[in-house]
């Protein structure tokens, strides 16, 4: 590694917003060194919420999303040439074409991509689409502006809920199959699902609850027609979107040493990358939705975020520290927070809601569809999501980060009274919040013992 930390070498790997914003501020933060950004994909930087609403709805193309540059990175830009494995050693990144990048310090940005239908012949049915990438959403928006008998929707989290809300919109008839027992569940808790539940039903969506897609089937000359449930019915369809959440992309990581596994690669409050020993690296950074990053007030939990926000503020925080000595490098602490529109409501979140035992409604309604859902751990604020009142959002980051206590006291915003009575969030339990263990230890002696990555379930 060089003397000076301004000059060298610098590999990010991801071409995405994390890595687009990091090699921004490289320069920003005055490194002078040579720059290399890595991306799969052979398009450049391009912004991905558009993907599931304007695109979808018709509003905009899928070739318009690209990601503004706030300043000319003077990167060497190595497009649609996926990285295939690291060697920490040489300090080389590996690439599909048979090429190897030297580096001196590594920037980790890769993210994730949809989770595909577990049955490849089914999931390669001519109608069946994810929708992550840019060329999913060109695809799909085509295929809904021509105008489909109805649209199956696999998963009600956000995406899943946006597209069917995009399917209304468009005057489509949309189902949706949702394993738990209402849209968001996973995400809000119970309260709240249970509104979105209702916004489905409402705007027309034939909402299935509680069961799971059994087998997509296909019309014998590769189209899909439709789907069978876990409780014996049938729905009949032409386009199915699957909507099962997102996997970290880290496979090309897995003989690299790093703790990189199905929840991303865990990383310390300055975004520098724990080896799978616990061990933390100096020349390995890691930003953006791959990243598992210790938070102070949610419990120091690992967290793995899928956020706008979160991506760029992370990619500001690892490019400082890539560049800075150690007692001038700073912490990744900003509050998370995102944002979703379906169904004509506008949902914001500031905090982490599944880091929640209780919830209360702290103003409005669940009969005005408009509200602030109050979150909270162990008698503090972790977390508060809006409906159509984003105005206090700003209200409830402040007591999320000052730990002031739950429930919340009267005179909050337009909230006279004492907030509701708290009930129990109905979110994962937060002590489980890293999704347990994904290594594990072999051998007895000190000089034999070792972590060996577990196999993903």
């Amino acid at each position: 590694m060089p003397d000076d930390l301004k000059d060298g070498r610098i590999v990010v790997v991801g071409a995405s917003l994390a890595g687009l914003r990091a090699a921004e501020a490289l320069r920003d933060e005055g490194f002078t060194g040579s720059l290399t950004v890595v991306g799969d994909e052979a398009r450049p930087p391009y912004d991905r919420p558009p993907l599931s609403k304007q695109v979808l709805l018709g509003q905009a193309t899928a070739d318009t999303t690209g990601l503004p540059m706030r300043r000319d990175p003077d990167a060497d830009w190595r497009l649609g040439v996926p990285a295939t494995g690291l060697d920490p050693l040489a300090r080389q990144v590996l690439l599909a074409d048979g090429d190897s990048l030297p580096y001196d310090r590594l920037l980790i940005a890769t993210g994730t991509r949809a989770r595909s239908w577990p049955h490849a012949d089914q999931g390669a049915l001519d109608g069946v689409f994810t929708l992550r990438t840019s060329e999913d959403a060109a695809g799909l928006a085509e295929r809904l502006a021509a105008g489909p008998e109805r649209v199956l929707v696999i998963g009600g989290g956000f995406t899943g809920s946006e597209i069917a809300s995009a399917c209304r919109e468009r005057g489509l008839a949309v189902t949706v199959a949702e394993r738990g027992p209402a849209p968001l569940v996973g995400a809000l808790g119970g309260t709240l699902s249970k509104l979105a539940a209702v916004m489905h039903r409402n705007h027309g969506v034939d909402l299935r609850t509680g069961v799971t897609v059994s087998a997509l089937l296909g019309d014998g000359d590769g189209a899909f027609v439709g789907a069978e449930l876990s409780d014996g019915s049938r729905v009949d369809a032409d386009v199915c979107v699957v909507a099962l959440g997102a996997v970290r992309n880290v496979e090309w990581l897995a003989d690299s040493g790093l703790a990189a596994g199905p929840r991303g690669v865990a990383c310390d409050a300055g975004c520098r990358a724990f080896t799978m020993y616990g061990i933390v690296t100096d020349d390995v950074f890691v930003a953006g939705d791959v990243s598992r990053f210790p938070h102070p007030l949610f419990g120091y939990q690992l967290l793995s975020l899928e956020h706008w926000g979160n991506a760029v503020e992370q990619a500001a925080v690892a490019a400082h520290n890539m560049v800075s000595p150690g007692p001038l490098r700073r912490p990744h602490l900003a509050i998370p927070t995102f944002w979703s529109t379906q169904f004509g409501l506008n949902i914001k979140s500031v905090g982490v809601p599944t880091y929640s035992d209780h919830v209360v409604i702290a103003q409005g309604s669940l009969e005005a569809r408009r509200l602030v859902m109050v979150y909270g751990f162990q008698g503090r604020v972790t977390a508060a999501v809006t409906v159509d009142m984003a105005k206090s959002l700003d209200y409830y980051r402040h007591m999320i980060e000052t730990a002031a206590p739950f429930p919340p006291p009267p005179g909050a915003a337009d909230r006279a009274l004492a907030a509701d009575v708290p009930v129990p969030s109905d979110v994962p339990d937060p002590s489980v919040l890293s999704h347990g263990p994904t290594v594990a230890l072999t051998g007895y002696l000190p000089d034999r013992r070792l972590a060996v990555v577990q196999p993903t379930h």
